[in-house]
């Protein structure tokens, strides 16, 4: 990847921010640094692009706070190859 590609996200992260109660195992358990804990403590997604699709964020969320899902292109269809 050259400098001027960028990478897009092939994964949404929906954090419900109602339930969500800042405990931090998200973060913990997601291998590729994809979300921290915001300014009000929070979890925040911030690196989608690097998400690797695991769902250990969405699994081990005791307040079923995170969802994870794949991005649909212009055509409607998920990013999945199955």
């Amino acid at each position: 990847m050259n400098n001027s590609e960028t990478k897009t996200a092939a994964r949404a992260h929906h954090i419900e921010r109602a339930w969500c109660k800042g405990c931090g195992i998200c973060v913990h358990f997601c291998p590729k640094q994809v979300l921290k804990l915001d300014e009000q403590g929070k979890a925040c997604a911030v690196r989608s692009e690097d998400c690797i699709g695991c769902r250990l964020c969405e699994l081990r969320c005791p307040d079923l706070a995170i969802e994870v899902s794949d991005r649909q292109t212009a055509d409607g269809q998920g990013n999945d190859h199955e």
